[in-house]
């Protein structure tokens, strides 16, 4: 009996996997959070474990798949492409003469986002979480 609850739990997580994958594989509307920065420039070493607003970044952000749009408190830029693949989503625009990419692990929801111009680049880390 034993064997048998462990095999039906084993199923029942396994089952799950791929539905919490689901929320972030661009289907769901997503609510993001910047937790940590970076600030880069040529000849000098990166200036790194700063807060995103050091950097002028917001602390949330909502990923709107379905409008191809990223929303935050001040702003809202347009998506320019979005690629897809089995563990990521990268999402690309540009704005304020920034070039900006964003890196969503399809898995976990972790975040890798780099904002770029001739003389800056930014990197930020962070999480999304799927919105009702």
């Amino acid at each position: 009996m034993k064997c048998y609850v462990a095999t039906c739990a084993l199923a029942l997580a396994a089952a799950g996997i791929p539905a919490m994958g689901a929320e972030f594989d661009g289907s769901r509307l997503l609510l993001c959070a910047n937790v940590e920065a970076a600030d880069c420039a040529p000849g000098q070493n990166c200036a790194a474990r700063l807060r995103p607003d050091d950097i002028g970044a917001p602390a949330f952000f909502r990923i709107d798949f379905d409008r191809k749009m990223i929303v935050g408190p001040k702003r809202t830029t347009s998506i320019a492409s979005i690629e897809k693949s089995d563990r990521q989503l990268l999402l690309q625009g540009a704005e304020l003469g920034y070039a900006w990419s964003i890196a969503l692990d399809t898995g976990t929801g972790k975040t890798a986002a780099t904002l770029v111009d001739r003389q800056d680049v930014f990197v930020l880390f962070g999480n999304c979480m799927a919105m009702p």
